[in-house]
Order: structure tokens, then sequence, then C-alpha cells
């Protein structure tokens, strides 16, 4: 999600919701681990030029949706899988100014989504850790 009023989002979602912030992150960027996924929050600025539009206007409701991938090559795969199924193209996979590598689409209602592959960020579990009913951990 992207807002104006940078310190604001960050400390409500702090207060409000009491996550802790990951302190990894870089200046402009609020990590909140959640179960399985992950809340981002961005500069609206920041967030719409790496999506590639304006952060201004209709174009852009100040939120995108982001798939992190394991790799270069599965970014390419989604991008094509989505676009094959009816979304936009938005913005071309290629190497990012954070280090990884990320494209972005519009789905058939408009929602940006970013597929991304980034080499310094766990994007979740994998699937062979996942035990028959779907869990994560070991049983005994």
């Amino acid at each position: 999600m992207g807002f104006d009023i940078w310190r604001l989002p960050s400390i409500f979602t702090s207060t409000a919701w009491g996550w802790h912030k990951r302190t990894s992150a870089p200046p402009g960027i609020a990590f909140f681990p959640l179960q399985g996924s992950w809340l981002a929050l961005y500069r609206r600025e920041e967030l719409a030029a790496d999506a590639g539009v304006a952060a201004t206007g209709s174009g852009f409701s100040a939120i995108t949706l982001a798939h992190n991938v394991h790799s270069e090559a599965e970014v390419d795969a989604v991008l094509n899988q989505a676009t094959a199924a009816g979304a936009t193209l938005i913005k071309s996979a290629e190497r990012a100014c954070w280090g990884g590598y990320s494209g972005y689409f519009a789905d058939p209602d408009g929602h940006l989504w970013e597929v991304a592959y980034n080499p310094f960020f766990w994007p979740g579990i994998e699937p062979e850790t996942l035990n028959p009913a779907g869990q994560s951990g070991n049983r005994t």
C-alpha cells in the first residue's frame, strides 16, 4: 500500500493492530509479518514509480498486490500465465534498483499486481516443507 503521509500508516499499523515492523527494511518501506504473508507499506510516489504509473489521478489507487516467487524464471512464467489469462502487462520484468527482478500486470478489474523475485527476502514456506494437510512444521 502506498501512502502520502509516510509516518502515519506505519505508526497506526503498529499501534492499532499490534503488529511488529520488521527492523531490517530499507528507509521508506515498512514490512509487517503476518501469518503466511506480509503487509508492506511504501511512500505513494515510490510505489507508483516502481509500478511505472503516475502517482496521481485515476490510474493508481495507491495499492498493489505482490506475489513473491523463488526465481527470475518464475517471475517471467507467472507474468506470462497472467497475461495468457487476460491480464494486461503494465511493466515487463526487469532488474530492480533494490537488487531483485520484478514486473507488473493489471488483472481484468484493473488491480495492479507485482510479481517479484527478491534474493534477499524469504517469500514463504517451501512447498516441500508442507505436510499432507497443508500445514507447515513437523508432526510427531
